[in-house]
């Protein structure tokens, strides 16, 4: 493990004492410290507004002021601006005013009374992006093969723009080395070609801060080729002359650029004269026209030599650098001094630059020779001398280095402080380390004078300032080798004149990560699995993390690899998946790491493939063992041609259950590890077994025995309840525990019990091998609160929740009370009662039941003997409904309690009546004496009359063979009547009988009947004649008034039918027909009329009417009619008069309208300058926004 970094301070030694550059805790006094500024060249949006930051710390806290320009800036008479509180910072807001007016030259103050420290001075400037000047470029005409300068001239930007050349299309213009910008975004040509003939080479500059884009006028470029150039050897267009300088800042970057002309393209080269190029520093840009090196120094300064070669000559151009240089710190600048009374410091200001810059000192923001004298102080130079300082000599000294080109402004104070130890190291703090090595313990501390640390181990007999200790100035105590016995509580002892204090801090020494087995080189076919193994060993107390790469890059983001915590499976590998594959293993403190090679060959053809169940895996390792918990692996036995899909781990406890082995857990077929969850108090013993397609391997041989320790209980037992089973005591049982839940020797259950609502003790006792324990003595019936805790040799469970139940049952010894009977119907009753007090109930309230008989009915006087029914209303009700109650009965009923006991005793017996109701449905009616208009009917009273019968009601009515039903005739009918004859009924008529009885509630349902009364003899005689149809005589027909109409939809039959039969038909077939043709039959019941479709024009049919009834009664007839169908005349139909084709029409016009107006539109938004169409469609890395937030490329001018 690399060594820890230490952020020590420096120390100096002055006459004889060591002095350090310390932080000042916040809560000491102190000088002001510049903590934030802005950059002294500040370039500001003038979009936003301007925020100039100053932050200082201090104690106490400084207060902040402004100049500007040189001279105080009142920030209170400007409205715009306004300082942060408890800040310097100034904001200023440019929505009221214009951004130009504060384009100036800002210097912060921060000002306590210990001291006054002061800020760089803050340049500001708005970034300006102004408009390419208006101008017109005529066309550029040149002859193929001369040389050629395409100008830019981009307007002056701060900061300066971006330049690069693109046509019309947002296309970058190809360049080589033969065509290819400048510095300063010209566009070289070393010679032209036909191919560069084009109208749109546009110059582009990016102003980065405005995040706008200007664009220079497009200019046209036509090449002749009717007399080329003559070839010509190399000449430089960029520099001019032979020979030129360049001058550049120290640590700023370099560039230096020579473009030639010729003909062939010459090509460049660079070289040093007086030395070598600096080969990690030095770039070559633009094919070779630019030479760029980054972080100039003053070894770069020197001649460099361009040099341009082609076919018929060279040309060289030198060129001398001079470096300059800023100032820059040659150490640190200078640092805060913390001393106590009467010692001694030196603030040191060192830099340098070229030229040699001048070092001037302020104090507390004046510059020193105008400061007040101080004889404790003494000026030399870059260094201040401070001896035998005394209380109130704090203050801020100011060290300002410049030269040309630059300055630095450095703050550092001195604070006089008397002041005790202090620690800063957190108490306590925990240390980790690898063994074998090097171990750093911080004891960071403050105090006035500077306190001396001493370190001590453990008893601390002795300190530790010798082998195989290193002590550092800084109070950092060093092991360069830790072992396992240097870890230990240590004990840091800071000292000064004023004091001590002392810190704890704990080293602990962790074990080194090793992997113990490594993944080894692999030759797989194509289609097959992979498995690289990497079994690892770690300290126990790190938390491990496994991470695999392919030739060191991440893992494919593909479901075909699977990491376990101690392998990698490629599943159907190919051979993209070849590679070297390396598992890492990562701690917090370390990590090792272990490579192999993937080697994919083509799969060779197998004959038939046999598959079997897998070989048993080998092997068995427990790892990472813990109190609850173990790592176990194995090696997988052969897989014979079927995949093993997945593993089985079984246990043995040979504690508890000796030669018996349960399942534990699965894992995927692909791992070969498993972290086991354990109980305490096992003697595990594990196994494993494969599964293929197959089927299950014979088990492995076991692991070794794997002894958990006993511990307390980890949880109690569940299912805890308390009921009585007699009237004085309460049974309390609970599930108990499994021998692997006991986690140590001894289990036994700890029963605890207490009445609830009373303040009582908890009662206790304490039983083994059983799961339930009786409380004798008990008041009957009353709540309690339980508990059952497991124990055992080791301790106890959690405390467990608190159960409730309740002491045994008794019958309750009280019947309802007030209890009330309300009719409301001749069925329906509603009981109602007072429930049972509570004490009465001695038990669990299960309800209330009603017991209700019959006794007799009303209209009868012998008694009625029905079982007793029961009603049973759960829950504390206080009524309950008695449904399907005789009417005009006599009704007796009691209520009654129950609980979980039985019952209690009943209330006193009452009884009601129920009202009368309707009556049921006679229970017959029958016709006899049947004659052409008369008839008789007879009936029997309701079997259920609910009350005195008033009467029977009798309706009827004609029905005629539709079913259409005829005007109703009603009689009433005294209760005693039995029978009733008719007459004056229509002969051969069907009619329908309704009958019901009543009662003073009303009346009942109806029993109806149907019968038809017998045909006129002189009617049927006068349908018995022959009709001359020539068929012969029929009988006689019901059928009367038989028409038909012949239309376009068919033939129209109608006719009207009186007689008894429903099946009635119509018939029909050609007229000429054979007689073997059968007629085609239409069932026509409760009609009058039929339309017959699919008749053929041009021909005539016969039709009549058929009824039949049962098999043993005459089929009646009606007369033949005779239906001729004209032929229809073909019809030709206009189709420009037809709906459907006229709005086919009007449709397709509107369509066609529609495109119309598209394509119009369309090509007026193309006449548009398509700016934005084409930023979309040729994008460009380098004129891209330069916020994320807006995804424009701003404005375009």
């Amino acid at each position: 493990m690399e060594r820890r970094r230490m952020d020590a301070a420096l120390l100096v030694l002055l006459l004889g004492h060591l002095a350090a550059a310390l932080e000042v805790p916040l809560d000491l006094p102190q000088p002001p410290t510049i903590t934030h500024q802005s950059p002294k060249d500040y370039i500001i949006d003038p979009r936003e507004n301007i925020i100039i930051h100053c932050e200082a710390k201090g104690k106490p806290h400084p207060s902040f002021s402004w100049t500007r320009n040189g001279t105080h800036f009142n920030i209170d008479e400007d409205t715009n601006v306004s300082m942060k509180p408890h800040s310097g910072t100034l904001v200023v807001d440019i929505s009221g005013a214009k951004a130009e007016q504060y384009e100036c030259v800002y210097q912060c103050t921060a000002r306590n009374k210990h001291g006054t420290a002061v800020s760089n001075n803050i340049v500001v400037r708005q970034s300006r992006s102004p408009l390419w000047s208006k101008e017109r470029i005529n066309p550029i005409v040149v002859q193929e093969g001369v040389s050629l300068v395409l100008p830019c001239r981009p307007p002056a930007g701060l900061p300066p723009p971006i330049i690069f050349w693109m046509d019309n299309n947002f296309q970058r213009l190809p360049q080589s080395n033969r065509v290819s910008q400048s510095l300063n975004g010209d566009l070289y040509f070393s010679n032209v070609l036909r191919e560069d003939s084009r109208n749109d080479y546009i110059c582009y500059a990016r102003f980065p801060y405005t995040q706008t884009i200007q664009q220079k006028q497009p200019i046209s470029l036509k090449v002749l080729s009717h007399d080329p150039a003559d070839e010509r050897k190399p000449t430089f267009l960029v520099p001019s002359g032979p020979s030129s300088s360049k001058t550049v800042l120290r640590g700023q970057v370099l560039e230096m650029e020579c473009i030639a002309e010729g003909l062939p393209t010459p090509d460049i080269s660079w070289s040093k004269v007086s030395g070598e190029l600096p080969a990690k520093r030095t770039y070559f840009l633009h094919y070779q026209r630019t030479l760029r090196i980054v972080n100039v120094s003053e070894s770069d300064a020197g001649d460099y030599r361009c040099t341009a070669r082609n076919k018929l000559g060279t040309v060289h151009h030198n060129i001398h650098v001079m470096v300059k240089a800023a100032p820059y710190w040659i150490s640190a600048q200078p640092r805060n001094l913390v001393l106590a009374p009467g010692e001694n410091g030196v603030l040191t200001c060192r830099a340098s630059g070229t030229p040699k810059p001048s070092i001037t000192w302020a104090m507390n923001g004046i510059p020193i020779e105008n400061s007040p004298k101080d004889l404790s102080r003494k000026v030399e130079d870059d260094t201040i001398i401070f001896t035998d300082v005394q209380t109130g000599s704090s203050a801020v000294y100011q060290c300002n280095v410049s030269n040309p080109y630059g300055y630095l402004l450095s703050n550092a104070f001195i604070n006089v402080l008397s002041e005790p130890p202090r620690v800063l190291t957190p108490a306590n703090k925990v240390y980790q380390v690898i063994k074998n090595h090097p171990a750093l313990m911080d004891c960071a501390s403050f105090g006035s004078p500077i306190p001396k640390i001493t370190w001590f181990k453990d008893s601390r007999s002795s300190t530790l300032d010798g082998d195989p200790y290193i002590l550092h100035d800084n109070g950092t105590i060093e092991i360069h080798t830790a072992q396992a016995h240097n870890a230990g509580k240590y004990t840091c002892v800071a000292r000064n004149s004023l004091g001590k204090e002392e810190n704890h801090i704990l080293l602990e020494v962790k074990e080194p990560t090793r992997i113990l087995k490594q993944p080894e080189y692999k030759v797989v076919q194509r289609g097959r699995s992979a498995v690289f193994q990497c079994k690892v060993k770690h300290d126990p107390s790190l938390v491990p993390t496994m991470t695999w790469l392919k030739d060191d890059g991440e893992l494919p983001d593909d479901e075909r690899f699977y990491v376990d915590s101690d392998s990698l499976t490629i599943t159907e590998v190919s051979e993209i998946d070849a590679g070297v594959y390396t598992c890492i293993m990562n701690t917090t403190l370390d990590h090792d790491s272990a490579s192999a090679e993937l080697t994919v060959v083509e799969a060779t053809p197998t004959p038939a493939v046999v598959t079997e169940q897998p070989d048993p895996p080998t092997d068995l390792e427990l790892t990472d063992q813990k109190k609850r918990s173990v790592q176990l692996t194995w090696t997988p036995g052969d897989e014979h041609n079927s995949p093993i899909m997945k593993f089985l781990i079984q246990y043995e406890d040979s504690l508890h259950h000796r030669g018996h082995w349960h399942n534990l857990t699965e894992v995927a077929g692909t791992r070969t590890t498993a972290h086991l969850k354990l109980s305490p108090y096992a003697h595990y013993t594990f196994r494993v077994l494969g599964l293929n397609a197959v089927g299950l391997s014979r088990p492995s041989f076991p692991s070794r025995v794997y002894k958990t320790e006993p511990a307390a209980p980890d949880e109690n037992p569940t299912g805890v309840q308390g009921l009585g089973t007699e009237h004085d005591n309460l049974v309390i049982s609970w599930k108990p525990l499994t021998g692997l839940q006991s986690n140590g020797p001894g289990l036994h259950y700890r029963v605890m019990w207490r009445q609830k609502a009373v303040n009582s003790d908890w009662n206790t006792a304490s039983v083994a091998n059983t799961s339930k324990f009786v409380v004798s003595g008990t008041p009957t019936f009353v709540p309690y609160e339980l508990k059952v805790q497991a124990v055992n040799d080791h301790g106890a469970a959690p405390d467990p929740a608190i159960a409730h139940g309740y002491s045994g049952e008794d019958l309750p010894v009280a019947a309802p009370n007030n209890v009330q009977v309300m009719v409301l119907n001749s069925s329906l009753a509603e009981v109602h009662w007072d429930p049972v007090p509570s004490k009465f109930i001695r038990g669990h309230l299960k309800g209330y039941k009603v017991y209700y008989w019959k006794e007799r009915s009303l209209h009868k006087h012998n008694p009625h003997h029905v079982e007793k029914e029961i009603l049973t209303f759960s829950g504390n009700h206080s009524h309950g409904k008695l449904p399907g109650l005789h009417p005009y009965s006599l009704y007796s009923f009691n209520v009654r309690i129950y609980n979980g006991k039985g019952e209690g005793p009943p209330s006193p017996t009452q009884e009601f009546e129920t009202p009368e109701g309707v009556p049921g449905a006679p229970t017959s009616l029958l016709v006899t004496n049947t004659d052409l208009d008369s008839l008789t009917l007879e009936w029997n009273p309701p079997h259920v009359r609910n009350g005195r019968i008033t009467g029977y009601t009798l309706k009827y009515q004609p029905v005629n063979n539709s079913n259409e039903l005829g005007p109703v005739e009603e009689l009433a009918l005294s209760a005693n009547e039995t029978s009733v004859t008719l007459s004056n009924l229509r002969h051969s008529t069907r009619y329908k009988f309704y009958l019901n009885a009543k009662t003073e509630r009303g009346a009942g349902p109806t029993i109806s009947q149907e019968t038809v009364t017998i045909m006129d003899e002189a009617l049927i005689s006068q349908l018995d004649v022959d009709v001359g149809t020539g068929v012969g005589a029929m009988p006689a027909s019901p059928f009367r008034n038989v028409n038909s109409s012949v239309g376009d939809d068919g033939a129209l039959i109608s006719w009207e039918y009186w007689g008894p039969e429903k099946s009635v038909y119509v018939e029909y077939k050609l007229q000429n027909s054979e007689g073997e043709e059968e007629w085609q039959k239409e069932l026509v019941n409760g009609s009058q009329n039929v339309m017959l479709k699919g008749l053929k024009g041009g021909l005539s049919y016969r039709v009549r009417l058929v009824a039949k009834g049962h098999h043993d009664q005459p089929l009646h007839q009606s007369q033949e009619l005779l239906v001729k169908v004209p032929a229809v005349a073909s019809r030709q139909v206009d189709i420009a008069t037809q709906g459907w084709f006229i709005g086919l029409m009007c449709a397709i016009a509107l369509l066609i309208l529609i495109l119309l107006i598209i394509c119009f539109i369309q090509r007026n938004k193309g006449g548009k300058y398509p700016v934005k169409e084409k930023e979309d469609a040729h994008t460009d890395p380098e004129f891209q926004p330069m916020k994320d937030d807006d995804c424009t490329f701003g404005e375009y001018r």
